[in-house]
Formats: structure tokens, C-alpha cells, sequence
């Protein structure tokens, strides 16, 4: 017969084993969804034609329009790594179709978002997100896991994978070609703002002809987007 200590003996490896299982595929659960965020890559939306955007202008003299698509809820904002609203940005994907025959120039095309106070947004610049999103404080706690985790590459703040980000997703463009669409995000500090879109209109100025002529300026009611049925918003 086994004593009592005999036992006692033979059942301590399987009780450490029953505590030790749940811990270790916790531990795999986690590493999973941090491999799943780290793997994640920002991809730039497909650009429908302006005219098919609830919130537009379109100028059928010149054959171009203009369209926003404010990325305001959780679902269209999962596209990128970084939560913006958090940070006090709201996104918008900016889309210019030109119908005509001719190129039409964007080198000093502005925008602006005018809010129902009346307070006047412009689009953040490259710096102006590096700056919001850059911590200075660092976090330099020892890492207690088992398994040592890979160091982000850090520029200027932000890891490689931000910066890269913003550099596709910021819309740049100098010239729409004929019978084409470009597009990309314009970034709009909101931080004060609750309700940004309510009541704001977007405006698009300096936008120029093969010519050099400016065409009339673009005014976008923001409600277009608000009151559009969610099945035609792209």
C-alpha cells in the first residue's frame, strides 16, 4: 500500500499541472490577439466615382466633383492601426472625379470644414499627427511575460507602422487626370468638437483647370452624409 505521503507526493505535479494548463492558454489566447494586432496593415479604400458619394458637389460645367466620406463610427475606422477619434481626429476619405477632357490641377487646392459654431477646421498636417500621436512618456517597465516580445522600430515618436500609415493614407495629390478619381484621408482635430458633422458644411477652394483658371468653390452640407440611408453610403 502507498502512504499517505506517497500520495500526496504523486498528486502535487498534477495539481501544479491543473493550474499550470489555464495559464498557459491564456498566455496563447493573448500572444494570438497580439500577433493579430501586430500583423495588421493599413489598406486605402477603394475610390467609388464622386457622383456616387451621398455628400458632394458636382460641378457638371466643369465635369469635376467632389465628395467626402467621414469615417465617424467604429466599424469604417477599424481600417486603420490607430484609433484617431481616440486622439482627438476624425478621418474623412476625400474623393475628386474629373469627367472632362483635360487635367485639373490641386496644387493649391484648400479645404475646410466650417461647424455649426461656426469654428473653422483645416486638415492636420504630417507633423501635426506625429505630434498628437507621439508619447513622450515611455513605458520602461521589465517585461514580466516568459516569452520576450519584438521591439518596435520608433520615428519620431510613432512606431514605423504609424508613420507609414499616415504616409498612404494622408491624400496628396497635385492633379486629378482626365476621367480618373484620386483620393486619400484628410485628418480634422475634433478634440473639442462633440458633434462635429451636425450642422457643418465642407468647403473646397483653389482647385484649377488645365488653364489655370480657379473653378468656383465647392460647398459639401455635411447633413448629406448624416441623412443618407446606410445602404448608399460606400
Amino acid at each position: 500500500m502507498r502512504s499517505a505521503d506517497t500520495e500526496e507526493s504523486l498528486d502535487a505535479p498534477r495539481s501544479r499541472a491543473f493550474w499550470l494548463k489555464p495559464v498557459f492558454v491564456l498566455a496563447l489566447v493573448w500572444l494570438g490577439c497580439l500577433s493579430a494586432v501586430a500583423g495588421k496593415e493599413f489598406v486605402m479604400p477603394t475610390a467609388h466615382a464622386a457622383r456616387t458619394y451621398p455628400a458632394r458637389d458636382e460641378h457638371s460645367t466643369e465635369k469635376v466633383t467632389v465628395a467626402v466620406d467621414p469615417y465617424d463610427v467604429e466599424d469604417k475606422a477599424s481600417i486603420f492601426t490607430v484609433n484617431y477619434r481616440n486622439n482627438g481626429y476624425l478621418p474623412v476619405f476625400f474623393v475628386i472625379t474629373n469627367d472632362g477632357d483635360r487635367p485639373v490641377s490641386l496644387v493649391g487646392m484648400q479645404a475646410q470644414m466650417n461647424t455649426k459654431d461656426r469654428s473653422k477646421l483645416f486638415p492636420a498636417s504630417m507633423d501635426d499627427l506625429l505630434r498628437r500621436l507621439s508619447h513622450p512618456s515611455r513605458n520602461d517597465r521589465q517585461n514580466t511575460l516568459p516569452i520576450p516580445l519584438p521591439k518596435k522600430e520608433v520615428k519620431g515618436g510613432v512606431s514605423r507602422k504609424v508613420w507609414d500609415e499616415l504616409e498612404q493614407a494622408q491624400f496628396g495629390a497635385e492633379a486629378v487626370e482626365p476621367h480618373s478619381t484620386v483620393r486619400g484621408f484628410l485628418f480634422f482635430d475634433i478634440s473639442d468638437i462633440s458633434n462635429p458633422l451636425a450642422g457643418a458644411n465642407f468647403y473646397v477652394m483653389g482647385v484649377r483647370d488645365s488653364r489655370g483658371n480657379e473653378l468656383m468653390y465647392f460647398e459639401i452640407p455635411m447633413e448629406k452624409y448624416l441623412s443618407a440611408p446606410e445602404e448608399k453610403k460606400p
